[in-house]
């Protein structure tokens, strides 16, 4: 009896084990993707937990993507403002498309953003006490010559001294845009010195211009920004005024090309050089009057003068890039000059 009763029990386990293996398992929560600035493990609200009643596995997978998504969209403001501190903003882009490297520094424009970068000053302390020399000068002698030649002389007259001297740097003009790649403007250049020197009577006229063949100054500076030379620093020089170390160079290849300095006699070379510099001085004096209110005379002559050359050198790279396809003022002389190399009477190497 004992036996049997034992044997049932053995049974009645075994069934019951049988019947809890087949039983169906409960089904299991949901995973709930983290909301962005959420921390993974964090309470979830009670409402969440109704509210996680299982779903079909479509469903689980639209709401997640929809949750990514979302989280995604929130998420980049802050991406954009973490790269505005670290990404390069449109002034260093621009800095690095002109250049082709970072500036040291980006200057605030006093409205929140940013303006162009410095220019490349590290000699500013000697290049400061050389404007202060070179503006002695220019008040005790160039600007009052200068205002004494736009007095006496007539402007037709001295527009003709300007054509004159012009004419004169064409040869320059033309071999710098050879060296530049750029033989139909040679040309052009070329053609404007021939009408010129003949029809314009040695250059005193401009009949090239009513003709339509364009004016253009070209020097051995701009040709070494267009062979790559396109970043350097600020110098300014003694009575030459604003250059950098690469326009330096640029005196040095110059001078031997000047028609001005292969005149033989001193007299006449000093004289029509003593000339050429009152009639550039004098294209200038319309540009005294803002030196005079300015709060930093230098900053305003080195900013203003690294903008000019910068833009012209970039300005013969887009041509020689584009042919044609830049608008007119691109094309167009620069009103304001500066001290030409072959206007001073210094001795430069080569000249």
């Amino acid at each position: 009896m004992t036996g049997v009763l034992r044997n049932l029990a053995s049974v009645a386990m075994l069934l019951a084990l049988a019947a809890c293996a087949s039983a169906p398992k409960p089904a299991a929560a949901p995973a709930v993707a983290p909301v962005a600035g959420q921390a993974i493990g964090a309470g979830v609200p009670a409402e969440a937990v109704a509210d996680s009643a299982p779903v079909p596995a479509d469903a689980t997978a639209g709401a997640t993507a929809a949750v990514e998504a979302e989280a995604t969209a929130d998420a980049a403001p802050a991406s954009a403002d973490a790269g505005a501190a670290g990404a390069p903003t449109a002034a260093e882009d621009d800095y690095a498309a002109l250049y082709g490297e970072a500036p040291a520094a980006v200057v605030p424009d006093g409205n929140g953003g940013t303006a162009a970068p410095a220019p490349f000053d590290p000699w500013e302390p000697m290049n400061r006490r050389i404007h202060a020399f070179n503006n002695v000068v220019d008040n005790a002698i160039a600007r009052p010559l200068a205002q004494a030649y736009a007095t006496v002389v007539p402007q037709p007259v001295r527009l003709g001294v300007t054509n004159f001297f012009d004419n004169l740097r064409s040869p320059l003009t033309f071999i710098n845009q050879l060296l530049q790649g750029r033989p139909r403007h040679a040309v052009q250049t070329l053609g404007r010195f021939v009408v010129n020197s003949t029809l314009g009577i040695g250059g005193v006229f401009d009949p090239a211009s009513d003709l339509k063949m364009k004016r253009r100054s070209e020097d051995f500076g701009q040709t070494l920004g267009i062979w790559g030379w396109r970043s350097s620093r600020y110098v300014e020089l003694p009575l030459f005024g604003p250059r950098t170390v690469r326009d330096v160079f640029g005196l040095v290849g110059d001078a031997p090309l000047s028609v001005t300095r292969q005149v033989d006699e001193d007299a006449i070379r000093y004289g029509l050089q003593g000339l050429q510099l009152v009639d550039t001085r004098s294209q200038l004096l319309s540009l005294d009057v803002m030196r005079q209110d300015a709060a930093d005379d230098y900053a305003l002559v080195r900013n203003a003068w690294m903008q000019r050359r910068t833009f012209q050198i970039e300005g013969d790279r887009r041509r020689r890039e584009q042919s044609d396809g830049l608008p007119d003022y691109l094309e167009e002389e620069d009103p304001y000059p500066t001290v030409p190399a072959d206007a001073m009477p210094v001795p430069i190497p080569g000249g």
